[in-house]
C-alpha cells in the first residue's frame, strides 16, 4: 500500500512525502508516469523497473520520472519513505532543457543529499514563494550537474551526459538485478542471479526453475557488473557481517576481490571504498539531523577510527564539518 502527503506547493512544483508499505519480491502492475519528477530516497529500498530496465533504489540512489513511461515496483527488502518533487512540464524545461534526462536513475552522493534534506527543511519554514524555491533550485541544479557528471553511475542504463538537458540517446549495456523481485533467496547473500541481456531493454526474468547459470572456467557462476554491483551495495544496505570489508564481502558474493572492486567502480563510478564511506556519512546525517550531541561516539557507533577520521570524511563527501552540518540540519525556530 503507497500513500502520499502533500508537504509543500509552489510555482510550478510540488513535494510529496511518499511511503510505501509493501513487501512483496514480484512486479507491481505497470503504472504509467504522470509527469516529470525526482524521487530520493529517505529509508528503505525497492526496485523499479521502467521502459523495460530494473534499478535498485536507495538513499544513495535516485530516479527521474517522467510522463507517460511505463514503470513497475518491487520491494523485497519491505517498505520505504521517499521524497517525490514534481515539475510542470514548463518548468521542468527551464530548469533541465529540452529532451528526456540522460539517464533514469542518478547516484545521490553526500552534496545531492544534504540539498535534498534542506529543501525538506526548508518546506517545513512556509516560505514557498522564495525560501522553498530557492531550495528547490539548489536540488535540481545539484541533480542535474550530478546527471553531467563523468562519474555518475553507469549502471542506469546509458551513457554519460554531455550537459544539463541535453537530449541523448540511451547506450545499450549488459545490466541484470542482483536478485530478482520474483526470487525466494535473501538479498545480496549468494551467487543466485545468473543471466544477463545485451540489450538495453532486458527480456522478462524467467522463473528460477528455468535460470540455466553460464560457466565459467574453473567453474562457478558468470554474473554482470550490475549484478555484483547491486548486491554489494544490499549488503551494505543491510549491515552484513560480511560488508564490512572488501575481502569479505567478495567472499560472500562469491567473486574475487579484483573483480568486486572493478565492477562496482565500472558500475557506479566511485569505488566500492568511496560508497561505503558514504553510506556511513547518510547516516551520520541523519544521527546530526535528530541533534546528535557526541562525535565521538557517532564516529565509533559508525566504525570509524576516530573522531578525526569522520570529521575528514564527513567533510570530504558532504563538504563540511560534521559541527556546521548540524547547524545547517537543525530545526529552525521562530
Amino acid at each position: 500500500m503507497r500513500s502520499a502527503v502533500r508537504l509543500a506547493a509552489g510555482d510550478g512544483f510540488h513535494l510529496d512525502a511518499v511511503t510505501c508499505v509493501d513487501d512483496h519480491r514480484g512486479w507491481s502492475a505497470a503504472e504509467l508516469g504522470s509527469g516529470h519528477r525526482l524521487v530520493l530516497v529517505r529509508r528503505g529500498r525497492f526496485r523499479r523497473k521502467a521502459d523495460g530496465r530494473a534499478a535498485l533504489i536507495d538513499p544513495a540512489m535516485a530516479y527521474l520520472g517522467v510522463p507517460g513511461e511505463e514503470e513497475h515496483f518491487a520491494h523485497p527488502a519491505g517498505g520505504d519513505v521517499c521524497t517525490s518533487v514534481s515539475l510542470t512540464p514548463r518548468l521542468w524545461r527551464t530548469l533541465a532543457g529540452d529532451g528526456p534526462p540522460a539517464r533514469p536513475t542518478l547516484y545521490v552522493d553526500a552534496r545531492l543529499d544534504l540539498a535534498h534534506r534542506r529543501f525538506l527543511a526548508a518546506a517545513r519554514g512556509g516560505d514557498t514563494a522564495f525560501e522553498l524555491a530557492e531550495s528547490l533550485l539548489s536540488l535540481i541544479g545539484t541533480a542535474l550537474a550530478q546527471l553531467a557528471s563523468s562519474s555518475t553511475p553507469a549502471s542506469s542504463g546509458s551513457g554519460a551526459h554531455p550537459g544539463a538537458g541535453a537530449a541523448v540517446a540511451p547506450v545499450p549495456r549488459t545490466t541484470a538485478p542482483a536478485f530478482g523481485p520474483d526470487s525466494t533467496e535473501p538479498p545480496a547473500l549468494g551467487p543466485r542471479d545468473t543471466e544477463a541481456t545485451t540489450s538495453a531493454t532486458p527480456a522478462p526474468r524467467p522463473d528460477r526453475a528455468d535460470v540455466r547459470p553460464a560457466p565459467r572456467p574453473g567453474g562457478g557462476v558468470r554474473r554482470s557488473g550490475a549484478a555484483i554491483a547491486d548486491a554489494a551495495r544490499e549488503a551494505i544496505a543491510a549491515d552484513h557481517p560480511a560488508a564490512g570489508g572488501l575481502m569479505s564481502l567478495a567472499e560472500l558474493l562469491a567473486v574475487s576481490p579484483y573483480q568486486l572492486s572493478r565492477a562496482f567502480t565500472r558500475e557506479l563510478g566511485v569505488s566500492l571504498t568511496h560508497y561505503r564511506n558514504r553510506v556511513r556519512v547518510g547516516r551520520a546525517l541523519d544521527r546530526l539531523e535528530d541533534g546528535e550531541a557526541s562525535l565521538a561516539g557517532l564516529a565509533a557507533d559508525l566504525g570509524f577510527a576516530d573522531q578525526a577520521h569522520l570529521t575528514r570524511t564527513i567533510r570530504h563527501h558532504a563538504g563540511h564539518t560534521p559541527t556546521a552540518l548540524r547547524r545547517l540540519l537543525a530545526p529552525r525556530t521562530p
